[in-house]
């Protein structure tokens, strides 16, 4: 069946389009700014050469390029002139487009050759990357699982961060784990709490063991051994010179409350990703050590299963699957 293939090489300021009949001939090729204007410019065109070649499909391509494409993406998918006609949607990794690219030998050097790159690709029809999901689900799903993983990674940097500075603060601390967790709410409070090493070292058991309790809310089975535990480790401890300590004392504070507000930024996440996920069929779940906000992750990425041809196709798209490499009897 003849279609039109559109090629968008989309760019953060304006974009490239390029339009191929079905034999690879140019259509037509312009730019546009990449806001709504020219992405209503877009449909307008598209439509038109649609109309004038008598077709009624259009295969859409642009390459994935961070965030610069989505907006485009969701209008043109949305667009009531466009959404009269049979389309399909790509996103291309920009890998498989260079690679395509490389093929062809002899090429003129346009403002436009990527677009038309892109079309050929679509043209040619040999793309690993499933259609574009149209289930907004999984993208609202993606980007809240994206935005949790970038958290827990900007968490656990803050986190060894912190344990460099307590070393420098109170290296018994750091070396010996006087609290099953470094960054529970007793041992946060007691990294605030503190002075110095002597100021640990020269407490009173009953007291500390209270002070921990307290801030544990009761929860340790033992305070007065974790007292105990955490005095010894004070005791071996180097003390800082005082202009070092007062400065070491004022970057931990602020990085405990970084910890804090992180750790109730990933909190928040999960309470989000849960609430949308229950929306979302899922059997993940079932599977022991695969929690809601993990089997959230990886269905967020495959999207609906549905748009792949098989469990080879999907194991491509994830990247598990193997080249096969033969030479005569090798």
């Amino acid at each position: 069946m003849n279609k039109l293939y559109v090629g968008i090489d989309v760019g953060s300021r304006d974009n490239a389009v390029y339009l191929m009949r079905s034999d690879g001939v140019k259509h037509s090729s312009f730019a546009v700014k990449n806001n709504p204007d020219g992405a209503r410019t877009i449909s307008t065109r598209v439509v038109a050469a649609l109309t004038e070649l008598g077709l009624s499909s259009a295969v859409i391509g642009m390459e994935a390029t961070s965030v610069y494409g989505d907006n485009l993406l969701y209008f043109l998918r949305g667009d009531i002139a466009l959404s009269t006609f049979d389309r399909k949607f790509h996103v291309l990794n920009p890998k498989q487009v260079k690679k395509f690219k490389d093929a062809h030998s002899e090429l003129p050097k346009t403002d436009f050759i990527d677009a038309f790159i892109i079309a050929d690709a679509l043209r040619f029809g040999r793309i690993t990357k499933a259609v574009f999901e149209d289930d907004y689900r999984y993208e609202a799903l993606k980007t809240l699982t994206r935005a949790r993983y970038f958290a827990v990674e900007n968490l656990v940097r803050e986190k060894q961060r912190f344990i460099n500075y307590l070393f420098m603060k109170c290296s018994g601390l750091a070396q010996d784990k006087a609290f099953s967790d470094n960054f529970g709410v007793a041992a946060m409070e007691l990294y605030d709490y503190f002075e110095t090493p002597d100021t640990l070292a020269n407490m009173d058991v009953k007291q500390l063991a209270a002070f921990i309790s307290e801030k544990g809310k009761n929860r340790f089975p033992d305070p007065e051994k974790v007292a105990n535990a955490v005095i010894v480790a004070a005791k071996n401890s180097y003390n800082l010179p005082d202009p070092i300590n007062a400065s070491m004392t004022q970057v931990m504070s602020i990085s405990t409350s970084s910890i804090r507000a992180m750790q109730a930024q990933v909190k928040a996440l999960d309470i989000e990703i849960v609430r949308q996920f229950e929306n979302i069929p899922n059997v993940l779940t079932s599977i022991p050590g695969i929690g809601m906000v993990y089997s959230a992750g990886i269905i967020a990425e495959i999207g609906n299963i549905g748009r792949f041809d098989g469990e080879a196709a999907l194991a491509k798209y994830a990247g598990l699957a193997w080249n096969k490499r033969q030479s005569g009897k090798f």
